[in-house]
């Protein structure tokens, strides 16, 4: 069927790109063109048909992923259907499904066939589904689970192959060492065979299997800080560099790339972060995690990733990672993922305020308008979860039985400012 990029080096019209072009108010010759050039992708394999495609990356609104899946403690399939759906009803724009027990294939079929929505997948997870040992591990196993996600139309996927064997010396100063799952898989993989990533060896069988499906590669970040105190060290920006090197790979092969970071990062460092990996992937889409601005807020790491998340997107991040609730400490309920989604929301739209994105200028204007003539009905419109407006809500009309529907929240009564 060919890609993506394919279609449009033949100028072939597509139907993403229609639609993309109307909801980002972008024209279709530039976005066509920014997604040659890898600023910009549009994850959608050809396999999956039923999917409303959304573009990530330069001059995008900034997105949202919510990741769902099961675990040897939660391994409930109907469970991961409601979250995908909170999900949704929340706002996300993509979901990745990091399921690592029960019959996963069977689940991601379900997401795939039931939703519209672009979905993700970290294949080695699958991969090491059922062996007793590392070391059983090898690439054949892997890239026969990469095409069994592709085929079954699994949008983007992250690989990890930019953690090297060089890289493995300067975990040994780290407060957390590696704390990303894949990471420590590859590490463990590298360290017990003396051998170099095979992710990063065969990287060019990855393509293929890449190019085939119009899979969009996310370039995972396996030594991503998991503390603040190990953000930018020398194991996070090392990988990185040969990260870059592996988008201009994915370039030269016409599959779409985008490239994965932190994690947990100082309010003082994010800048710094986005900046670099703009510069070393040559503008490729960046996809983070996060970041978490602090470390002790268990229970309420939402907010610490929603507060980096913001500050991420205002430098130029431009697909934010859903941070729930139970982050650290259990796996999320759909509660927490609907809580985690709205909190990326809040930072995904302050970061497209401060780009001075035009629809978010003029929703911030509305409901800023509404609010001075007490037009309930018409801030309810602009608010991003008008499900929670309607629960808080209490106007006076309400409260004292009146019957004025223009009168002012409970807050002040006739004490408020706007009145006077």
């Amino acid at each position: 069927m060919g890609t993506l990029i394919e279609a449009i080096r033949k100028q072939q019209g597509t139907k993403e790109i229609e639609m993309v072009s109307r909801k980002e108010g972008a024209g279709q010759e530039w976005l066509a063109g920014e997604i040659v050039k890898g600023r910009i992708v549009i994850p959608r394999n050809c396999n999956h048909q039923a999917i409303t495609p959304i573009a990530i990356g330069n001059g995008m609104r900034v997105k949202i992923n919510a990741n769902i899946g099961t675990s040897p403690s939660h391994c409930d399939e109907e469970v991961e259907i409601r979250k995908v759906e909170a999900a949704i009803r929340a706002g996300a724009d993509t979901i990745m499904d990091l399921s690592i027990a029960g019959d996963v294939p069977a689940l991601r079929r379900r997401i795939l066939d039931t939703f519209d929505i672009p979905v993700g997948t970290v294949p080695i997870y699958e991969a090491v589904i059922g062996l007793n040992a590392t070391d059983e591990l090898n690439f054949d196993r892997f890239l026969r689970v990469m095409e069994s996600q592709a085929r079954d139309g699994v949008d983007f996927m992250t690989i990890h192959a930019g953690l090297l064997k060089r890289h493995l010396p300067f975990v040994a100063n780290r407060v957390m060492g590696i704390v990303s799952r894949g990471g420590a898989l590859i590490a463990q993989w590298m360290k017990h065979r003396s051998a170099e990533s095979f992710l990063y060896e065969r990287f060019d069988d990855i393509l293929e299997v890449a190019k085939t499906y119009d899979v969009t590669l996310s370039l995972g970040d396996g030594l991503r800080p998991g503390c603040t105190a190990d953000a930018n060290d020398a194991a996070q920006f090392g990988e990185l560099d040969v990260i870059g090197e592996l988008v201009g790979r994915c370039r030269a092969a016409d599959v779409q790339v985008m490239v994965e970071g932190p994690g947990h990062v100082p309010m003082a460092d994010i800048e710094e972060n986005v900046r670099r990996q703009k510069r070393i992937c040559d503008q490729a889409p960046f996809y983070v995690l996060g970041p978490l601005v602090i470390d002790r807020s268990p229970g309420y790491d939402h907010i610490a990733g929603a507060i980096g998340g913001a500050m991420a997107g205002m430098f130029g991040a431009d697909f934010l990672c859903v941070v729930t609730p139970a982050e650290h400490l259990r796996l999320p309920e759909p509660e927490d993922v609907f809580e985690g989604v709205m909190a990326s929301r809040i930072a995904a739209s302050a970061a497209d305020l401060a780009r001075k994105r035009r629809a978010e200028v003029e929703a911030n204007l509305g409901i800023s308008r509404a609010r001075k003539a007490f037009d309930w009905q018409g801030q309810k419109s602009f608010a991003l979860d008008p499900e929670k407006f309607d629960r808080y809500l209490e106007t006076v009309e309400q409260a004292e039985g009146q019957a004025d529907a223009q009168r002012p929240c409970t807050m002040c009564g006739e004490w408020c400012a706007m009145k006077r």
